[in-house]
């Protein structure tokens, strides 16, 4: 008899973990199903979790993008399910991805449903997966679902990489800048001092304040960076406890310019996925267990979504239970509200997903044309300021006619 760790939810949508004794873990599953519960996870308290250490960590979006839409044109095409999970596996450029699809083929070969198969692999195939894919068994829908899974995938990884654009080049032109400025003040400004100091000038406010900052980072540069790696630290062990971590994310929300641009991401990403998984047939229930995965970083989120399952599984209408925690705009709640009325709740989703990713264009496309001019000048202000402040001693030496020092 082996050991088997589980996390199962009941038919109230109350989620509960524990352990069970069995021969393999297809009498585990058995015995948990009888009892009358949704399976979210199980696995084996040493193999399993030994199998899964070996799986060789991530695997890119784009992998997984490719898998999913090649496996849905296999199993259309007529392709059994074992054959097409072995082309693909032995065809695949990524390492992880080849390990994972070898340990599912087998898995699957001998008689375990895909979706559990997958689950024992969970730094490839995440709970989100695992849900559709089981969605898409239970229905006979399989490559439907993977179609879905891979369209998914492929919207969120083109929102990222749009962000990413937006922001890549403001942050490189913000580091070299910086480069450029702290070379200028530790390098160049001590040697203008030198040189002022043998002419015994009386120095210019602006000039004393340059070589004293200037001095201040060359004599205490280990000692500021000892302070910034000190404050970094403490920071992380404090956001590392549930206080810091709210803390951290209403910091977060909270930032001028940002807060709100950050928290339509999150917005986006939850009615993205909340589509996709009632639209394969996932329940509201479990759609809001795997969304408390994807969201499990952040805190915020997942005491809301946790409120929110609570709420529907005692009755209330998901619009409902999102309105009380009043952390969603009212448009999301009223048009939610409107999609249930219809019936059309996946498609009022879909609307608003699309509406959000709007937004998150227009923000990155005028953050692009105001931030970039804005770095040009606030850079060229900076070094006028160093530059007029080592020309005026200069200046006063020329009309001096040179003679300072005599």
């Amino acid at each position: 008899m082996a050991r088997f760790s589980y996390t199962v939810q009941d038919s109230r949508g109350e989620t509960s973990s524990g352990a069970i004794e069995a021969g393999d873990e297809n009498e585990a599953i058995t015995a948990l199903q009888a009892k009358g519960f949704f399976i979210l996870s199980i696995s084996a308290d040493k193999a399993a979790g030994e199998k899964g250490g070996k799986a060789g960590g991530s695997v890119a979006i784009q992998d997984l993008v490719f898998f999913s839409e090649q496996l849905a044109t296999l199993l259309n095409g007529g392709v059994p399910l074992v054959r097409a999970l072995s082309l693909l596996g032995e065809n695949s450029g990524s390492k992880g991805l080849q390990f994972a699809l070898a340990q599912v083929t087998k898995d699957v070969a001998s008689g375990t449903a895909l979706y559990k198969a997958l689950e024992k692999h969970p730094k490839v195939f995440d709970t989100l997966w695992v849900s559709l894919v089981q969605a898409g068994e239970m229905g006979g829908q399989l490559p439907k679902v993977l179609k879905q899974i891979g369209a998914y995938l492929a919207s969120q990884a083109e929102l990222q990489g749009k962000i990413i654009t937006a922001l890549a080049y403001p942050g490189v032109l913000m580091t070299v800048s910086m480069g450029v400025l702290l070379f200028f003040i530790v390098k160049i400004v001590p040697v203008f001092a030198d040189i002022f100091s043998q002419f015994h000038l009386k120095l210019p406010p602006l000039t004393q304040a340059i070589i004293f900052f200037s001095r201040l980072l060359v004599q205490h540069l280990i000692g500021l960076i000892v302070t910034v790696a000190s404050v970094y630290f403490i920071w992380s062990a404090y956001t590392s406890t549930e206080p810091g971590q709210e803390a951290k994310w209403n910091l977060i929300f909270g930032f001028p310019f940002f807060g709100d641009f950050i928290k339509n991401i999150l917005i986006e990403r939850l009615l993205t996925t909340m589509s996709t998984l009632i639209e394969s047939g996932v329940s509201i229930l479990n759609a809001i267990t795997v969304l408390e995965g994807v969201f499990a970083q952040n805190i915020i989120f997942r005491r809301l979504l946790g409120s929110v399952k609570n709420d529907v599984a005692g009755g209330k209408s998901i619009s409902q239970a999102f309105k009380k925690t009043g952390a969603l705009p009212n448009l999301v709640t009223e048009m939610i509200f409107m999609g249930e009325e219809s019936g059309k709740l996946p498609d009022m989703l879909v609307t608003l997903s699309s509406f959000y990713k709007q937004q998150i264009d227009q923000f990155t496309r005028r953050f692009n044309s105001i931030v970039e001019p804005l770095m040009v000048v606030g850079v060229g202000v900076i070094v006028g300021v160093i530059v007029l402040a080592v020309f005026l001693p200069i200046f006063k030496l020329s009309t001096m006619g040179g003679g300072g020092g005599h």
